[in-house]
């Protein structure tokens, strides 16, 4: 017996091990579940249990690989989920298309008020939610209410914009004759999303697109998928609430094999993804093969640009921020500090003083400014690229070490001395790495902002007006965010979200983002008796 037990107890440890590598690991004993602790009771209000159905369409389901979501800040198991079949994809792609007849039916104002619902619903439970980001994604409780309170934020932008979705009446050269623009839905938006915001950017996607009169099938990260899960059983509620079919908001859990069915399938009308450049471009290649519409927010490597007039009482907070925040883990996460060389020192300084005093912790502790990485291939990414960095001429001011305590968590890092095209410097690590660039004149700051190959978010720090708006203008920044004076994360909703070259393009949240959801046709009527020819041409 008891070489029985010795023996079980080193097939646990190998394969504990060996999912560990991946990220979250396959199976885990009920009573290890932190599900079952007391502590973690407040879980099972959210509807979750041990063992979670990782499909719906109307229906729960799931009866494809069970996988256990991880929590990395001690790696410990939190739930299962039962991932998606093939033929459960089938089963949801076809209910979702069906749905969508019932819900485009629908005038927008009505379909703005179920998503005003959903907004209601979130709100109801957005600390216990926020709770579960912070746990099972890994980022602090703020941030996880903060991403919740995005997506009600998104909910009430899309209510406004159910009454004013249109296009314009033009005037038309010919005699008797109107041209309208009628924009109308898609119809099924297949919605991929990444681990580091696993509401947020379903958020941004799911109201417009719902409002727009489409219907959405949600592919979340595969290791956050109670969340997902989560998520999905609050807006099942209230489509059931409203007699509505519960497909119209469907959702599989899955790998890879349903990335890439959800990419190449021809039912799938618009495909948001979002995700690393890498991925994105075998999505784009796949979505573009069929000639479908895709919507991409992929990496970005972001700059701030700080000037020698510029005030350091907004840098220094602005840096630290936009570097440490989630880890470093955002697409706009701060990767880039350019600093004119007369304050180079001087700032340097100052931020490594604020990183000595940024609080680590559990990231659901109130207390806690910084968590840990997402899995342990980050912690992995981390440690390699510092090793690149110094190999290439960089000098480690402060951090640079994992941390010797449970979970996934590095110190917060600062390099200086590298060369502004160090191979290191133009590569997204998704990990709190600072490089730490000098700069000594405008033309050459705007350059180096410009010269990665991603285009997603960027800031200037100056007090000089000629300066901002040659930034803003076309000669400046490339990117899709182009900010003064603030950090290069923390975007709002009211704005459309996205960026250029590697960053994909798309387009999400604000402003008239709600086009990529819709196609446009341009219409012209003939009110008249006569049929003039555009142009003038005469054809008798």
């Amino acid at each position: 017996a008891m070489q029985l037990i010795a023996l079980t107890a080193v097939k646990h440890l190998a394969l504990r091990r060996k999912v560990l590598f991946r990220g979250f690991r396959q199976t885990a004993t009920m009573s290890t579940l932190l599900i079952n602790q007391p502590k973690y009771s407040w879980l099972k209000e959210l509807g979750l249990k041990e063992e979670n159905a990782g499909v719906y369409n109307g229906a729960w389901g799931g009866k494809g690989e069970v996988i256990t979501s991880y929590c990395p800040a001690n790696n410990e198991p939190i739930a299962r989920v039962r991932q998606a079949t093939m033929a459960e994809y089938e089963e949801t792609v076809n209910k979702a298309k069906e749905a969508w007849k019932v819900w485009a039916d629908i005038p927008a104002p009505k379909r703005g008020e179920i998503v005003r619902q959903i907004g209601d619903a979130l709100r109801k439970k957005i600390k216990i939610l926020g709770s579960l980001v912070s746990l099972e994604m890994g980022k602090i409780y703020v941030e996880g209410v903060g991403e919740v309170q995005e997506y009600v934020d998104i909910c009430d932008y899309a209510v406004g914009l159910s009454r004013m979705i249109g296009g314009p009446v033009l005037p038309s050269e010919r005699p008797g004759h109107a041209l309208i623009e009628q924009w109308n839905p898609v119809g099924l938006v297949g919605i991929i999303t990444a681990f580091n915001f696993p509401v947020a950017v379903y958020g941004w996607n799911n109201a417009i697109a719902l409002t727009c009169g489409n219907v959405c099938l949600w592919k979340g990260a595969p290791t956050t998928p109670l969340t997902s899960v989560a998520v999905t059983k609050i807006i099942a509620e209230v489509l059931e609430q409203n007699n509505l079919p519960g497909a119209v908001c469907s959702m599989v859990c899955g790998g890879a094999d349903i990335g890439t069915s959800i990419s190449k399938d021809e039912r799938i009308d618009l495909v948001s993804f979002t995700g690393s450049t890498h991925v994105g471009k075998q999505v784009s290649l796949m979505v573009q093969e069929r000639f479908g519409r895709q919507l991409l927010e992929l990496g970005g490597n972001n700059a701030i640009v700080v000037f020698e007039d510029a005030d350091l009482n907004l840098v220094v907070p602005s840096a630290v921020f936009a570097a440490v925040g989630t880890a470093g883990q955002r697409c706009t996460t701060t990767r880039r500090l350019l600093l004119q060389e007369s304050i180079h020192d001087e700032v340097v300084e100052k931020i490594a003083k604020a990183y000595k005093q940024v609080r680590i912790g559990d990231p659901w502790d109130p207390s806690t400014l910084y968590g840990p990485l997402h899995t342990k291939q980050a912690v992995e990414m981390y440690k390699a690229a510092i090793e690149k960095a110094k190999e290439q001429g960089g000098t480690l001011v402060c951090g640079g070490k994992v941390i010797d305590r449970p979970g996934n968590y590095v110190e917060p890092t600062i390099i200086t001395g590298l060369p502004h095209d160090a191979p290191i410097v133009h590569t997204e690590t998704f990990v709190p790495i600072l490089y730490v660039l000098k700069f000594k004149t405008e033309e050459e700051a705007f350059a180096w902002n410009n010269e990665v190959k991603q285009g997603l978010s960027s800031s200037i720090f100056t007090k000089d007006l000629g300066r901002v708006f040659r930034w803003l203008g076309p000669k400046g920044s490339d990117c899709g965010i182009v900010n003064v004076n603030i950090p290069t994360s923390g975007a709002e909703i009211g704005g459309a979200f996205g960026g250029e070259k590697h960053t994909g393009g798309g387009r999400e949240s604000g402003s008239d983002s709600w086009k990529q959801y819709m196609r446009r046709s341009t219409c012209t009527i003939n009110y008249s008796k006569d049929l003039p020819l555009a142009q003038g041409i005469k054809f008798e």
